[in-house]
């Protein structure tokens, strides 16, 4: 863990290659917008502040950035707003304002790369450390199509003698594969020494991070790099199709944790489960599944084929749902089963209940707009097609025959049968 770390996230851009109103960096992937992916990554190397630079939607970034840090127990989160959008190096500038007087090593990344981790970051802290005074480290990586990227150019020596953005790089620099992801780690108060030296010397009029690199050559002071093991991490997602790509290696880390943790996944490519969801060991996920962030799925439990487990779905122990069943805000209780063709919104049921083809729970009043609760007990028999219309207790032990419609007036006994549209009570003990 890092101590004398001050981290910046640079996350004032719109996105305009997203085509969305929404800022860039509150775009979601397996449950989590890509911001909050970035914080769960900085919050783990123990910065002693995080800076958020903030532009586009600042009132909306920083609303969910404030929610995140209270989750990931974040103490000192400060936010700046860049005002006018002038390259990474005006950020830091304005990032820096927002910097103790002896910020300690400071970590700039930005707040559209997900994939990056922790033990990334830890390595560029140590590897500053290591080098010392005045340097700086830069994290690289070894892509297949740098296209695009500025390349990571080397002496004879191997050391890093500059970095040429694409558009100016000659024959020679475009067949380089090393690039640069854009995350740094300064020595803060040499960081703060050459800021204000930054020039907005280029077509764009804007000030980049990558000329402190230049500065730094050539005052010969020490900068250092820091090769990525897993390229995919120095991404940063700029469109929807990078979007998409992020959410796939990020859904494979999600699974891989369950998988270690004892979960039989049959079809991992087919297994869709959001960040923050609990499974149990001894559990099958079987093909085209979508778990939501926040369910919770116990031990020894079966869930798909296709199923939809939406949020507030708690599967106990030995319960058992698939085959076009969806649930939300429901709990399945141990022993349970609702294997085919049922939505269960608003439902809890007891331990041993089975839960016919086609059942569904009514829990919607399009007059009220509200939605209501149906409490089904233990041993409960519920039968093909049954509706239970909200809010309804059926007791322990109650069978409902197929085709029946539970309106909440009815005033079901433990034991009863109850069929018919509205259903009524037969005569008689189940």
């Amino acid at each position: 863990m890092a101590s004398g770390v001050s981290l910046v996230i640079l996350a004032a851009g719109k996105g305009t290659r997203m085509k969305s109103p929404l800022p860039k960096v509150l775009h979601k992937i397996c449950g989590r917008t890509l911001l909050g992916w970035v914080l769960d990554s900085a919050s783990q190397v123990d910065p002693d502040r995080i800076v958020l630079v903030v532009g586009y939607g600042a009132d909306q970034v920083r609303e969910e950035a404030e929610r995140e840090a209270q989750e990931l127990g974040i103490e000192d989160l400060r936010v700046v707003v860049q005002e006018e959008q002038k390259g990474t190096g005006h950020a830091m500038q304005i990032a820096a304002a927002a910097l103790d007087e002896d910020p300690g090593i400071v970590l700039a990344l930005y707040g559209d790369m997900p994939l990056i981790t922790a033990e990334s970051l830890d390595d560029l802290i140590i590897a500053q450390q290591e080098a010392g005074e005045h340097a700086m480290v830069v994290l690289t990586a070894e892509v297949d199509d740098p296209d695009g990227y500025g390349r990571i150019v080397r002496d004879e020596d191997g050391a890093l003698e500059a970095i040429v953005e694409h558009a100016d790089a000659d024959q020679d620099e475009l067949e380089i594969d090393e690039i640069n992801t854009g995350v740094y780690a300064f020595d803060g108060l040499s960081l703060l020494e050459h800021l204000p030296h930054l020039e907005a010397n280029n077509a764009q009029g804007e000030y980049y991070l990558t000329d402190l690199v230049a500065m730094a050559v050539e005052e010969d002071l020490p900068v250092v790099t820091v090769t990525l093991d897993d390229a995919s991490e120095g991404s940063g997602v700029n469109d929807l199709a990078q979007l998409a790509e992020a959410r796939e290696e990020l859904q494979y880390r999600i699974l891989e944790e369950h998988m270690e943790a004892g979960v039989s996944i049959i079809d991992p490519q087919t297994a869709y489960v959001d960040y923050d969801v609990e499974i149990g060991a001894g559990t099958v996920l079987l093909p085209c599944v979508y778990v939501h962030r926040g369910v919770r799925i116990g031990e020894h439990c079966e869930v798909g084929p296709f199923t939809h487990l939406r949020p507030g779905t708690v599967l106990e122990d030995g319960s058992l749902m698939g085959n076009f069943t969806e649930a939300k805000n429901s709990v399945l209780g141990k022993g349970s089963k609702a294997k085919h063709l049922s939505y269960l919104g608003d439902a809890v049921i007891g331990e041993n209940t089975n839960i016919g083809c086609g059942t569904i729970f009514a829990n919607y009043n399009s007059k009220t707009k509200t939605k209501s609760q149906t409490v089904l007990g233990n041993h409960v028999s519920v039968g093909s097609g049954t509706v239970f219309v909200a809010p309804n207790h059926i007791p322990d032990h109650t069978v409902t025959a197929a085709g029946a419609v539970l309106l909440p007036s009815a005033e079901v006994a433990e034991g009863e049968t109850w069929a018919g549209v509205p259903a009524e009570r037969k005569k008689g003990r189940s």
